[in-house]
C-alpha cells in the first residue's frame, strides 16, 4: 500500500456541488480567470509553464489544465474566507508535487529564481547595468528577450529540492476526488 498524507486545499464553497456530481474536481481557466481578474493573462502563462514542468514529475490525467493548489501542513493551511470551504484530503504521498514557498512567490512574480543570494547579486547586478529596476519588468519587456528567457529558464529551479530559499512549502494535486475528502471546514 502506498504512503498517504494529510493535506488541505481551500476552495470556492461550488467545490462541492461539484464532488458530489462529479465525483471529482480540477482546475479550469475560467475559474482562475475570475479569481485573477485582471492579472490573469500573467497567472496563465505562469501556471500553463508550472503545467509543462510539473506533469513531467506527475503524469497529469489528460483533461487536466491547471494545478490544484494545496497546503502540505496545517499551520501553513490558508485560512477560510467568505464563500469558501477547506477541504482536508487524504492523498498518496507520490500524487503530490512539494515545491519551496519563495520561490513560487518569484516565479509567480515574474521574477528569477536564483541558486543563491550570491547569484540572486549578480542577476540584480545584471538587470541594474541594463537599466532595468526589478525582475518583472525584465520579463515584461520586449527590448531583453534574452532575460526572460533566463528568467524563465531558472524557474526549473522551482522543482530543485536540494535547496531551498525558505522553510515554507506547498504543493500541488492534478485533481481532488470526492473519496479523498476526510473532512470539510466551514
Amino acid at each position: 500500500m502506498k504512503e498517504k498524507i494529510k493535506i488541505w486545499t481551500r476552495q470556492d464553497e461550488s467545490i462541492l456541488k461539484i464532488l458530489e456530481d462529479e465525483g471529482r474536481y480540477i482546475a479550469k481557466r475560467e475559474y482562475i480567470e475570475n479569481k485573477m481578474e485582471n492579472c490573469s493573462k500573467y497567472y496563465l502563462e505562469v501556471y500553463s509553464w508550472y503545467t509543462s514542468k510539473a506533469s513531467e514529475i506527475v503524469p497529469k490525467p489528460h483533461d487536466v489544465k491547471y494545478p490544484v493548489w494545496v497546503s502540505i501542513t496545517p499551520d501553513f493551511m490558508l485560512q477560510q474566507t467568505p464563500g469558501t470551504v477547506i477541504l482536508e484530503l487524504l492523498v498518496e504521498k507520490d500524487l503530490v508535487i512539494v515545491t519551496d514557498s519563495e520561490k513560487w512567490g518569484r516565479v509567480v512574480n515574474l521574477w528569477y529564481v536564483p541558486l543563491n543570494r550570491k547569484d540572486e547579486e549578480e542577476y540584480d547586478k545584471k538587470l541594474k547595468n541594463y537599466g532595468i529596476s526589478n525582475h518583472s519588468n525584465a520579463y515584461m519587456s520586449s527590448f531583453y528577450p534574452h532575460l526572460k528567457t533566463e528568467i524563465i529558464k531558472s524557474w526549473n529551479r522551482l522543482f530543485d529540492n536540494s535547496y531551498l530559499l525558505s522553510d515554507l512549502k506547498q504543493g500541488t494535486i492534478w485533481e481532488v476526488k470526492k473519496e479523498w475528502v476526510q473532512r470539510v471546514i466551514r
